[in-house]
Formats: structure tokens, C-alpha cells, sequence
């Protein structure tokens, strides 16, 4: 926030921030120049986004628009896409369940996301909306939120439930973990 202070003799006239004004959509009523670029921001779970960008041409010969979707970060699945994708990977798979609504899980975002990449060839990260799967968050008994779950050949590794918010040291030593017992057994 800033503070402005002024003397009755001051004559400078106080900054104003600029409006914001809303992006209107194609299909409003009020017309919108040819040569707008349109920017749409959803946020999805912490640093995973969908990002969709309009982009208008104003020369006469080029007037097709172009939208890209891009989706950054870990895979969500749901319930139909997780017998295929968790129990039947030939590599271990850390399911994470996760919503919207929740600040922890929000919290480890970034390091899942970071972790995901660095470990992209030995382990398959995905997330879960506790929301969105009530079957599996009932037969999984996830209670608190973020839950990480480890899978390999379709099962769920003895003592990989991790629950609540973990920094990304701790996180990078429960993946380095469970990865060795996995190769061990």
C-alpha cells in the first residue's frame, strides 16, 4: 500500500493507479477491435495452470484466430483414467490427492511440480481432486489433505502414506526412500 503525504502548499496531483478494464469475450455484443490479444487465466491446483491465448490478426488476409491450451505441470486423472494409468504402470506411480480449496496442498505445489521433472524417468506423478473422486478418496480412506500414495505393479507400497504439507527436501527424501525399497524388493 502507499502512503501519500502532502502539504497544503503542494501542488503535485496524487498518482492514480490504472482501471482495469474486463476482456470482453468474441461473442459479446459490443465489438472489440481486430486487433486485440486476449489473455484467459484459470488456475487449476498451485503452479498448474491452463492458460488460453487469443490472438487476432488485423491484416485482411490472415483472419483465422489461433487459441493454444497449455497445460503445465502434473498430470490430474480421475477415477476412470486411474486403473489404467496407477495399477497398470510399469514404473512406480506417486498419486497425490489434492482440492481446490486446500492451502496445504496449494503449498507443496511448486515442489511437486519441481520434483515431477527431476524425477521423470523413474517415477510417474499424478494428482487426484478429492472433490471430483469420491470413489477413490472412499476406497483409498484418504482423510487429510494433501495425501501422497505410492503404486508399483498396481499396489500400494507399505508404508508410503504421507498426509499434510512436506518441504521439498523432506519430499525428495520420501520419493529417494521408497524408490530404494522398491528397487531392493
Amino acid at each position: 500500500m502507499e502512503t501519500l503525504i502532502a502539504s497544503s502548499s503542494s501542488t503535485a496531483a496524487i498518482p492514480r493507479r490504472p482501471s482495469i478494464r474486463p476482456v470482453r469475450s468474441s461473442n459479446s455484443s459490443a465489438s472489440t477491435s481486430p486487433s486485440t490479444l486476449a489473455f484467459f487465466r484459470k488456475p487449476l491446483f498451485g503452479n498448474q495452470r491452463k492458460l488460453n491465448h487469443s490472438f487476432h490478426n488485423s491484416s485482411p488476409s490472415a483472419s483465422s484466430n489461433v487459441k493454444l491450451n497449455i497445460k503445465c505441470g502434473v498430470t490430474e486423472i480421475n477415477e476412470s483414467q486411474f486403473p489404467e494409468i496407477v495399477l497398470k504402470s510399469d514404473r512406480p506411480v506417486l498419486v497425490e490427492f489434492v482440492a481446490g480449496w486446500c492451502g496445504p496442498c496449494r503449498l507443496v505445489a511448486p515442489a511437486i511440480e519441481s520434483l515431477s521433472k527431476e524425477y521423470e524417468e523413474k517415477l510417474l506423478i499424478v494428482k487426484i481432486d478429492h472433490d471430483s473422486n469420491p470413489k477413490l478418496i472412499e476406497e483409498y480412506k484418504v482423510y487429510g489433505l494433501p495425501a501422497l500414495i505410492m503404486f508399483k505393479d498396481g499396489i500400494e507400497i507399505p508404508e508410503s502414506r504421507r498426509e499434510g504439507a512436506i518441504t521439498k527436501a523432506k519430499l525428495k527424501d520420501y520419493i529417494d526412500t521408497l524408490l530404494q525399497s522398491v528397487s531392493v524388493a
